[in-house]
């Protein structure tokens, strides 16, 4: 028996009806008999084509709302059958069952119904029963059968049944199956996990993850190394669902530092005035807010000139023409932000290298969800770091209480400090970073980086002092010893965020009285691996 399988009955039934009119029409020009089921059905006659209900292959109609029309061994039995089976053959034969040899579904659309906020009974009722039964039937039985679950696949299924006289392949058939399995897992991994969230269950006996290939990249971290990147379906903000208008495509790279600037660049709300963060290898190198974009880019770039160079730019605002201008005086890799003016993707048309990418909004720091980190042999699993303190969360610990001004550069520092690798130092002054100390295995190490980076910026910007001198100071964990600490007053540091905790907090109190400083606790740490 050939491997080559003429399609000659197609069963189709699908949620989202893009290209459905067309689809139906092509196969019934290559001779296919339709059937199909409610809503599909009625699109595809008021098309003009030629459809015949399940229900009358059935022998039953549709019944408790659409929920059982599908489930049915006349169904089923032409989906599983093997054509060189003789007793199958026999068994089709004797209950009057015709093989389906196409099957084209897209399910109920439940993530779409989850997104939306919907509640839980409407949640419920958008899960898809008969669909996944029939998809996976189909896929089982790929030897014989082609099952379609994408409307992209609409016309490859179209070509290589015209490439084989109105049959298909076995690898492509494979191919279908594959992918169907693939939608389904995906399916029941989004309904469980909703599920989960639902129950408030912290620790699911099983946990499934599922995303949709977006793109195929280059390489990975390194040459050497193949990636690609998925979606999941979460649509929030960011380089997963931006829009990209110019520049070649984002590398590995490109894609987790956007992720990491926009994340940083979304802490500061734009109604309250605009902040600019500039990445370099998942680390902040300069954040800033301004009295306008341009202000925030200036200052944001001040506070490490060398690292800004081939670094990523994340604004909380929509790119202006002024920001634009002043953003190509140097090599960046990626600019992203919310909107963009025609004038200043006019400006950044010229440098072909650079990526513009654009989203609607900015993403809900406070927003829950879940971050996932594979290790040999499993996974680990923890909540988004979505902590966010103000100043009523704070715990002035020391003689002095830091002033109106200070605090506000506390609170500014905190937030960089969330999104510096651990173990982080962020010295601000006047609303901007002026010293990044991240990644170091020691936090005086990390105190000590970025008191030298600023000594080195003073001296580009032909300042007579560092800009730590005043600063405050944010450290992402306690300081286990006062040595830390003394290093950032030594900085010049006058007030200190960190969020206490140490069994020598005592210790360290004392030492900052001493030193004349500030220091208030948040109870938080932003421990960020």
């Amino acid at each position: 028996m050939t491997d080559l399988h003429p399609v000659r009955r197609a069963l189709l039934s699908v949620s989202d009806k893009t290209g459905l009119i067309e689809l139906g029409k092509a196969l019934a020009e290559r001779g296919v008999e339709l059937l199909s089921t409610g809503g599909t059905a009625r699109t595809l006659r008021d098309a003009g084509l030629d459809v015949k209900d399940v229900s009358e292959v059935t022998g039953f109609p549709e019944m408790m709302d659409g929920r059982v029309k599908t489930l049915h061994p006349m169904v089923h039995g032409g989906l599983l059958a093997l054509r060189d089976n003789d007793t199958h053959v026999a068994a089709m034969t004797e209950h009057g069952i015709d093989a389906i040899d196409l099957l084209v579904v897209n399910l109920y659309p439940f993530e779409a119904t989850v997104a939306k906020g919907a509640g839980y009974d409407e949640c419920v009722e958008n899960i898809d029963i008969g669909g996944p039964a029939m998809i996976r039937a189909a896929a089982k039985n790929h030897a014989f059968v082609n099952v379609v679950v994408d409307v992209e696949d609409y016309d490859n299924l179209l070509g290589d049944m015209d490439q084989h006289n109105g049959a298909t392949c076995p690898k492509f058939r494979r191919k279908l199956a594959q992918k169907a399995y693939a939608r389904t897992a995906a399916y029941d991994t989004a309904v469980s996990n909703w599920l989960a969230d639902a129950l408030e269950l912290e620790a699911p006996k099983r946990r499934a993850f599922a995303g949709e290939l977006k793109q195929t990249l280059r390489y990975g971290e390194n040459s050497h190394q193949s990636a690609v990147f998925y979606t999941d379906g979460t649509n929030r903000p960011g380089v997963a669902t931006a829009v990209q208008h110019q520049g070649k495509e984002l590398s590995y790279n490109n894609i987790n530092d956007t992720d990491a600037a926009f994340e940083l660049v979304a802490e500061f709300d734009p109604a309250k005035g605009a902040a600019c963060a500039i990445i370099k290898h998942a680390n902040p190198c300069g954040v800033a807010e301004g009295a306008t974009l341009l202000d925030a880019y200036k200052s944001a770039f001040d506070c490490d000139r060398t690292s800004a160079f081939g670094g990523i730019v994340a604004l909380n605002q929509p790119l202006d023409v002024e920001t634009a201008q002043e953003i190509t005086g140097i090599f960046t890799e990626v600019v992203i932000a919310p909107g963009a003016s025609d004038e200043a993707k006019a400006i950044f048309a010229a440098k072909k290298n650079l990526r513009l990418l654009t989203t609607d909004g900015l993403p809900d720091v406070t927003a829950g969800g879940k971050t996932v980190r594979q290790v040999a042999g499993g996974l680990l699993v923890q909540d988004k770091d979505n902590g966010v303190v103000g100043m009523e969360d704070l715990k002035v610990v020391t003689k002095k209480a830091p002033t109106e001004e200070q605090m506000r550069d506390l609170l500014f520092a905190w937030k960089v400090a969330k999104h510096v690798k651990s173990n982080a130092i962020v010295y601000v002054k006047d609303g901007a970073t002026v010293g990044v100390g991240a990644g170091q295995m020691s936090r005086v190490d990390s105190a000590l980086i970025a008191a030298k980076k600023a000594e080195r910026m003073a001296n580009v910007l032909g300042l007579s002092q560092p800009l730590t001198i005043g600063s405050a100071v944010a450290s992402d964990a306690f300081f286990p010893f006062p040595d830390g600490l003394m290093e950032a007053a030594e900085a010049g540091a006058t007030c200190v965020i960190q969020p206490g905790g140490s069994m020598r907090d005592d210790e360290v109190i004392a030492a900052a009285d001493e030193a004349g400083l500030a220091m208030v606790f948040t109870g938080m740490r932003h421990f960020r691996h």
